[in-house]
């Protein structure tokens, strides 16, 4: 160890006389180390959060949707086997959508009902939390009286159907009339079993039918509303979907990936990361302020020391170099301490979930624990970096000490 080193730790080792001196730096390690654990719990969760939502939408949408622009596709099903053979592309299924009214036990609810092929993979339905058996019976009709549907779990709970209750469905695109207009169609149907996304609005107003009996409910024939595709890239969804019109042909199809559909959402989730970082950033410059007052304070306590030493040759770098190191050393310190305190309680919070949220409002029922290396390192890096900003001007202040006016009357 330096002569530099030594002479930096034995001052941060404070005789009795200097015990208040030795209070403010511990001050000092707990406010780097608070800051240092308030970034790194908020970075976490906020990162949670952001990847629970993506999750959750990419769960109940497609990485990418392709249309056409005069409504529904008729020739899907030779669309569907150019799309397959794109690279890149995991799985196409095409869809019907449409708004329809539900009545059950518990009254009507405006719905959107949608209409999925189980036998080319059954969409993103099967990713879901279903109820038991409620893929069972969908996958086997014939066990039930009515055709069968799966509701959200929130829809399901308004509308007071659960599995084997009979709902009906209202829809506005019925047959025609002598008149030219259509007249409402309704139909029964038997509830499969519900599911749970964890986003609410999806659960509240969503139910699933086949693609068959949706087709004939939204008057479609043999029409699909769209073609959903996922991709074996999520963050490569915007290459698969040009290759995807390329294929389709772009003056007929549009599509749109899933970075389009949620832009504003995740661009504002980026920009409160951004936010958060730059606000809580501010608790460790309070931190460091105690770091410089600490220091001030010890190089008016050890100007005679520091006299001393230059005139036993020590140079104005060494001296210097001994507050700066103990300057860094209390940043490195907290910013240990605040590290152990903010994983450790991202541990328990990702562990034990005992901060619950309202679903209906965040879209999730407890609070998301995400922690990522480079937020981690990036906290760090910045302690560090204010920690010896705030050592500069101190230890310049030490190193331009004159020995001479100090040891005059001693």
């Amino acid at each position: 160890m330096g002569i530099e080193n030594y002479i930096a730790f034995r001052y941060l080792r404070a005789r009795r006389k200097e015990n208040f001196i030795s209070m403010i730096t511990v001050i000092s390690v707990g406010g780097v180390g608070l800051g240092v654990a308030a970034l790194i719990v908020v970075l976490a969760v906020l990162a949670g959060f952001e990847s629970n939502l993506k999750e959750k939408f990419l769960g109940m949408t497609s990485h990418v949707v392709v249309m056409h622009f005069g409504g529904g596709i008729r020739n899907w099903p030779e669309l569907a086997a150019r799309f397959r053979a794109v690279p890149g592309v995991r799985s196409v299924e095409p869809y019907v959508y449409g708004q329809v009214l539900a009545t059950g036990p518990g009254g009507p609810h405006g719905v959107m009902v949608k209409g999925f092929d189980l036998s080319s993979g059954g969409g993103q339905v099967t990713s879901l939390g279903l109820s038991p058996g409620a893929l069972e019976l969908f996958q086997d009709p014939d066990r039930l009286t009515e055709p069968p549907i799966l509701l959200g779990r929130e829809l399901g709970a308004q509308l007071g159907a659960y599995q084997y209750d009979q709902v009906k469905i209202i829809s506005p695109f019925g047959r025609v009339t002598p008149l030219g207009t259509r007249s409402p169609l309704t139909r029964a149907f038997q509830v499969a079993g519900t599911f749970h996304s964890g986003l609410y609005e999806y659960d509240a107003n969503l139910a699933y039918l086949s693609l068959a009996e949706a087709q004939s409910l939204l008057a479609l024939e043999d029409e699909v509303s769209a073609i959903e595709v996922m991709v074996d890239d999520i963050y490569k969804a915007d290459q698969v979907r040009e290759a995807l019109l390329a294929a389709a042909g772009p003056d007929e199809y549009w599509a749109t990936d899933w970075m389009q559909r949620n832009l504003n959402l995740f661009a504002a989730l980026k920009l409160e990361q951004t936010a958060m970082f730059v606000v809580l950033t501010l608790i460790v410059v309070v931190a460091a302020f105690n770091i410089v007052s600490t220091l001030i304070m010890m190089v008016t306590e050890k100007r005679r020391d520091i006299a001393i030493l230059k005139s036993m040759g020590a140079t104005s770098r060494q001296i210097r170099r001994i507050f700066t190191l103990q300057g860094l050393t209390v940043g490195l310190a907290g910013a240990a301490g605040g590290l152990a305190f903010g994983v450790g309680l991202c541990l328990l919070l990702r562990k034990y979930k005992f901060i619950q949220l309202p679903a209906d409002v965040y879209m999730m029922d407890s609070l998301p624990v995400e922690m990522r290396a480079i937020h981690i390192i990036l906290t760090l890096a910045v302690t560090v970096i204010i920690s010896y900003l705030a050592t500069l001007y101190p230890a310049g202040q030490a190193a331009r000490t004159d020995p001479v006016e100090i040891l005059r009357y001693e």
